[in-house]
């Protein structure tokens, strides 16, 4: 009779805990199922619990942990390991991650059921860290993205879903770096000192190749080259055949203790090869991650994008582009176009103001049977003693932590009375939303000249090379950051009065540009509303590129933020249907109906009725794109 204390469990943990001693080829090592972190400490391997019910999920996190650590176990030396360690933390990150992965492969090879195992392993941690959509190498670190990678060429077999979206991300980025790297992988991966050489020149070719530190190599040659020469000053007439001793002597290095992985191998019914590394020397950047990968230099949403020179761009604080008396005068000359619209546009920011605090207010439900005492009908207790107490329950309120950031287009196709339009509904939102609670980002976008300014003198100098991408000088101008109050950035809004501020427009890269800034922020709920007046043009770059160039950046730069879904997109264009590029936009046909569009644009994203969209898209101020 089974006794019912008896855990169903207790055989499937202690077959787990023989097959990994066996794995490991240790037969001393103790192994624990616990809530705390895997890994191992002295003599004991902790891996995850696994309780009664034996869960799929529970059952596949204990083989995978199980069989990577022996795995390690088994094939690691860690005198070797520690020979070869770089010095940087980012290149022995780099490293631990490389060695980990050609433990892992080794085993693999000689026993394909454990790839199963660690791939389920691997699948559940690629889905808690979110690398099924990830997007960019921001999503991914290098050092895992390099160990998937190494997992697959060694092993030739297809990663789990999340994990192989992982890879992706950074395969170009590797193949272009290191394009024979990988070679003579079979060649060098049952050998951890051939290996941990080919990782320090991988490293090296990812851009860590300053956090090495000295060749271990070397370090032995130039030693055994000293001793040599200290004994020939010492013994001048020693005979060759005591050199040859010596040499023989010397020729035991410590690679040897590599035989001990390879007769593994053997044992396993895994082949044996010899071998080196033939990685090819290539250039590395400053010892940092590059903020880019190379094909896509200049941005994430297309690697085909180009920019023929970013050494003139800029990013620049409004304050910065005019003395303090001057944008003073400029606040002046905004306020007085503010003027006959004050009554129209302060309805607008009360009725937006409004909306926001009924989403932050309390409300209740009355005529509840439990709840707090509502006195308010205690009256008719009064009269009528058998009528029952009422009672009141507070509504639960989801008012997320909010940013809302305002993209202004700074195009010469502006000025007049659109600009001013568009810093007067700026300078009102701003106000509003601070009132709110509610921090708000000004953002505007340009180019520093007409017809290419230094990047076109620089592009003619050098022989005008076809196909060049953008070549126009930026100009990102911040007019109010998030976090800074609306009193302070008050005069930085006149700018846009400034004569000679407003040139050409390259959308793309001020969308992603403002999207990268608000996605580093740490509110919950993130709005980007761009205000602009039509599709990019800049004459240089059109003259030299396709017609379509910034157009199709354009376009895939709204499809990658509005994938990602961490930002909240808008478009309102005036005079021109903005339509065919956003999801969400609005077209106006008058400057003056823009603070109209923004407040209800932004009532309806804080109103929790669902109706108040399609109410917009009944009066046509709303119009969704197929």
């Amino acid at each position: 009779m089974t006794n019912q204390n008896d855990n169903p469990a207790d055989p499937f943990k202690k077959a787990l805990a023989e097959a990994t001693k066996a794995m490991a080829n240790t037969p001393d090592l103790n192994v624990a199922y616990t809530a705390d972190p895997t890994g191992i400490s002295n003599d004991t391997m902790r891996l995850p619990q696994v309780t009664r019910r034996m869960t799929k999920h529970e059952v596949l996190a204990a083989r995978g942990a199980a069989d990577a650590m022996a795995l390690r176990l088994r094939f690691h030396s860690e005198a070797t390991h520690a020979r070869y360690q770089p010095q940087g933390d980012t290149a022995r990150t780099l490293y631990e991650s490389l060695e980990t992965a050609r433990c892992e492969a080794v085993g693999g090879r000689a026993m394909p059921g454990t790839n199963g195992n660690i791939n389920a392993m691997l699948e559940e941690q690629a889905l808690k860290a979110g690398y099924d959509s990830a997007h960019s190498f921001n999503d991914v670190p290098m050092h895992t993205a390099l160990g998937y990678y190494i997992r697959q060429m060694a092993t030739g077999r297809e990663l789990p879903p999340a994990v192989n979206n992982a890879m992706e991300v950074w395969r170009n980025t590797i193949e272009e770096r290191a394009p024979r790297a990988f070679a003579d992988m079979d060649h060098i991966l049952a050998d951890q000192a051939a290996f941990s050489r080919f990782s320090r020149q991988l490293i090296s070719d990812m851009g860590f190749g300053e956090e090495l530190g000295d060749d271990p190599d070397q370090d032995d040659t130039q030693e055994e080259e000293a001793e040599e020469d200290q004994q020939d000053e010492e013994n001048p007439e020693q005979e060759d055949g005591d050199d040859e001793g010596q040499d023989d002597e010397n020729d035991a290095s410590p690679d040897d203790d590599q035989t001990s992985t390879e007769q593994q191998m053997a044992q396993m019914s895994a082949s044996e090869v010899d071998g080196g590394e033939d990685a090819e020397e290539m250039e590395s950047p400053d010892g940092q991650p590059p903020l880019d990968p190379p094909p896509a230099a200049h941005s994430e949403a297309d690697p085909e994008y180009k920019v023929f020179s970013t050494l003139f761009d800029e990013e620049i604080k409004a304050e910065d582009l005019a003395e303090p008396a001057e944008l003073e005068r400029l606040r002046a000359y905004l306020d007085q176009q503010l003027d006959p619209l004050k009554g129209a546009v302060a309805r607008l920011a009360n009725k937006l103001q409004r909306r926001l605090q009924a989403q932050q207010n309390r409300s209740w439900k009355f005529d509840q049977e439990e709840g707090i005492l509502d006195a308010g009908r205690l009256a008719r207790v009064v009269a009528n003693p058998t009528t029952p107490l009422s009672f009141k329950v507070e509504n639960e309120i989801e008012f997320k932590d909010t940013v809302v950031t305002l993209l202004i287009d700074n195009s010469g196709s502006m000025r007049g009375r659109p600009i001013s339009i568009a810093a007067i509904c700026a300078d009102v939102m701003a106000r509003t939303l601070e009132r709110c609670q509610v921090k708000c980002e000004i953002l505007g976008f340009t180019t520093r000249a007409w017809k290419g300014g230094q990047s076109r003198e620089k592009w003619l100098g050098e022989g005008r090379p076809q196909m060049p991408g953008r070549m126009n000088d930026l100009r990102h101008i911040i007019y109010k950051a998030a976090d800074a109050p609306w009193r302070r950035s008050k005069p930085n809004l006149g700018l846009m009065m400034k004569e000679g501020l407003l040139k050409e427009n390259i959308d793309g890269e001020a969308l992603e540009w403002a999207h990268a800034r608000m996605a580093r922020r740490p509110e919950q709920r993130r709005i980007l509303l761009v205000i602009s007046d039509g599709a990019p043009v800049d004459d240089s770059t059109l003259s030299v590129n396709s017609a379509n160039y910034l157009e199709k950046h354009l376009r895939d730069v709204i499809a990658m933020v509005e994938a990602r879904k961490q930002v909240e997109l808008i478009a309102i264009g005036i005079g021109h249907d903005v339509t065919r590029y956003y999801d969400r936009a609005v077209t106006i046909t008058d400057a003056e109906q823009l603070a109209g569009a923004i407040t209800e644009q932004l009532a309806a994203l804080f109103d929790n009725d669902p109706r108040a969209a399609k109410k917009l898209a009944a009066r046509g101020q709303f119009k969704r794109t197929a």
